[in-house]
Order: C-alpha cells, then sequence, then structure tokens
C-alpha cells in the first residue's frame, strides 16, 4: 500500500510541476489577448492543480457555505501550499494580497502581478501602505474580492497563532465585510508522501466592516480555527 502511494505521489510531483511550465508560458502569450483570456488562462493552472490532486493523490474537496456576493474581504486559514493554489476556485478572480517576494518569481511574478497580487512589503512604511491600498480599491473598482492569509504565513497543523497585526488595519482601511475560511489542509498535503481523503472548506457567515479591532481579530481568529474545533 505504501509502494503504491509513493508512486501515486511521483507521477502527481511529476505530471503537476511539468504541466505548471506550459500553464504559465500559455498565461504569458494570454497577456496578449483579452482579460477574460488571461484570467482563463491562469485559473487553468488551479484547476489543473485540483485535477492532478483528484487522480493522483485521491484528494477530493468539500464546501461548506458560500460566499456572499459582490467585493468581500476573505481571510483563510493557512496550512500548505494546496490552499494557495486553489484560491481561485473557492474566491472567483481575487485580488490577493501576497508577500513581495513571490512577484520577483520569474515568469509566474509577472503573470501573478497581471493577476492581481497586491504586494506587500512589511518593512516598507506608510509610502508601500499607500500603494498597497491604491491597488487593493483599483480591484475592488472591478467588482472582485481581496483575500488575504491573516496569520502571516503558513502555520503547522494544530497551531492557532494570532492573527497578523497587518490584518486589522487593512480591514479598516478596506471598509469591506469579512468572510473567514477553515481548511484543514496539512495533514493530507503539506508533507512528502501526500495523504488521500477529503478537505473541507468551510467558509463564515459574512463579518461586517467597521468593528474594533479586538472583535474583528477574535471572529476571524475563532472562524479560520473552526474545523480544528470540529
Amino acid at each position: 500500500m505504501m509502494a503504491v502511494r509513493i508512486i501515486r505521489n511521483a507521477l502527481f510531483y511529476l505530471v503537476f510541476y511539468t504541466g505548471s511550465v506550459f500553464v504559465v508560458l500559455a498565461s504569458l502569450a494570454a497577456l496578449l489577448g483579452s482579460r477574460q483570456t488571461f484570467r482563463r488562462a491562469v485559473d487553468r493552472w488551479s484547476l489543473w492543480h485540483r485535477w492532478c490532486a483528484r487522480h493522483f493523490l485521491g484528494i477530493t474537496i468539500r464546501v461548506e457555505g458560500q460566499l456572499p456576493p459582490g467585493p468581500v474581504f476573505v481571510a483563510m486559514k493557512h496550512q500548505s501550499f494546496f490552499e494557495a493554489i486553489d484560491i481561485p476556485q473557492v474566491v472567483p478572480f481575487p485580488g490577493i494580497f501576497a508577500k513581495a517576494e513571490l512577484l520577483r518569481i520569474p515568469l509566474w511574478g509577472t503573470v501573478a502581478d497581471r493577476y492581481g497580487l497586491v504586494e506587500v512589503q512589511r518593512e516598507q512604511g506608510a509610502k508601500a501602505l499607500r500603494h498597497m491600498m491604491a491597488a487593493a480599491k483599483t480591484i475592488i473598482g472591478e467588482d472582485r474580492s481581496l483575500f488575504i492569509f491573516p496569520e502571516g504565513t503558513r502555520v503547522p497543523h494544530g497551531t492557532q497563532p494570532p492573527l497578523q497585526a497587518g490584518f486589522a488595519g487593512i480591514y479598516k482601511l478596506l471598509g469591506l465585510p469579512v468572510v473567514a475560511i477553515a481548511v484543514e489542509t496539512g495533514p493530507l498535503y503539506h508533507r512528502w508522501i501526500k495523504q488521500p481523503g477529503v478537505i473541507t472548506y468551510r467558509i463564515s457567515e459574512p463579518i461586517p466592516p467597521r468593528l474594533p479591532r479586538a472583535e474583528v481579530e477574535a471572529r476571524v481568529h475563532a472562524a479560520i480555527n473552526a474545523l480544528a474545533a470540529s
């Protein structure tokens, strides 16, 4: 049984990452086409990842709840690379707050910038914040939601660290309702030999804008960790 799982994992790594090269190149070519063509090309990478996870690893997806209409500020638990790739399948065409280093990746960074990654430079002060919020408001003006991992980085399964301070500041400046999403991918995916099973996304009810910092942080923290308590 373990030998079969190792073979299936090896096939996943080979097929997914080889295919990813072609998807990124196709996305670069799509920069010359319409916006919808480009969006479909980028989303195809996320779909490709789901397909590979399903057919090689035996991972299936279940979604509990749904996003409300209109732009919202989505905050999700982050335990593995899985949900980072899977974002467009859960939140259609989002603007994504992401660390600046990701936009420095050759080719991929160009595609990510055009798609709508909002560059977060954590130590660059007020100028960087103004640039970030201008980009975020442009995305909202396009009737798109914004997305963040409020813990700031990937965290080990079973841990519930406090939210990064920047989350509350962005929440205040955006003035959008927050939708928190719990997901537990660590046990299945954050390992060299990935395991079959079901990954569940649990989407919270909208949390109103303009709440006091302590209240919004407490509510989002509880919601993104809801699956750990179930």
